[in-house]
């Protein structure tokens, strides 16, 4: 298979897991598998929670889709299980480390993309039940939430030159 042809693979299933992920997150997280998803909602003690089988359900068609894509020669199979395990790498990065910093890496950050990101979360959050939720994305958020913060960002240059 050509190089560009697999990495456009892998670039195109990275993108289309946002919007599989924004799926899965409204349709199946918030409903009929919502007693995996609950406990992110409602936390309890402890590190991890019920909601962590959800990498498994995830890791599992990648990791199958990279090894008998490359045991079979089959590798458009093989660039969609890279594709969704970049996608998961992110999702790792976004949602465990930068928005509910299980994880103390970047704990500081004024960046508007991480303010903006952290927002919609927040929002998302409020709701602690499986109706009426909202951004339910991770990596790409809704322009409302890139508002909010562009205002906040006004208001706090405005106020930091009184």
């Amino acid at each position: 298979m050509n190089t560009f042809i697999f990495i456009g693979i892998v670039l195109l299933t990275f993108f289309l897991m946002e919007g599989i992920t924004w799926l899965t997150h409204k349709y199946v997280m918030h409903g009929f598998l919502w007693y995996l998803h609950e406990d992110h909602h409602q936390p309890s003690p402890g590190f991890f929670e019920k909601n962590d089988a959800f990498f498994l359900i995830f890791a599992i068609p990648s990791w199958l889709c990279i090894m008998l894509g490359l045991q079979h020669g089959v590798y458009w199979a093989a660039a969609i299980g890279f594709g969704i395990a970049m996608y998961g790498f992110g999702y790792f990065i976004v949602h465990e480390v930068i928005i509910h910093q299980r994880f103390k890496w970047f704990t500081r950050s004024n960046n508007t993309y991480v303010r903006t990101i952290r927002w919609a979360h927040k929002m998302h959050h409020k709701h602690l039940y499986k109706e009426e939720g909202e951004s339910f994305g991770m990596l790409f958020v809704a322009k409302k939430y890139w508002d909010k913060v562009k205002k906040d960002n006004e208001l706090k240059s405005k106020n930091s030159k009184k």
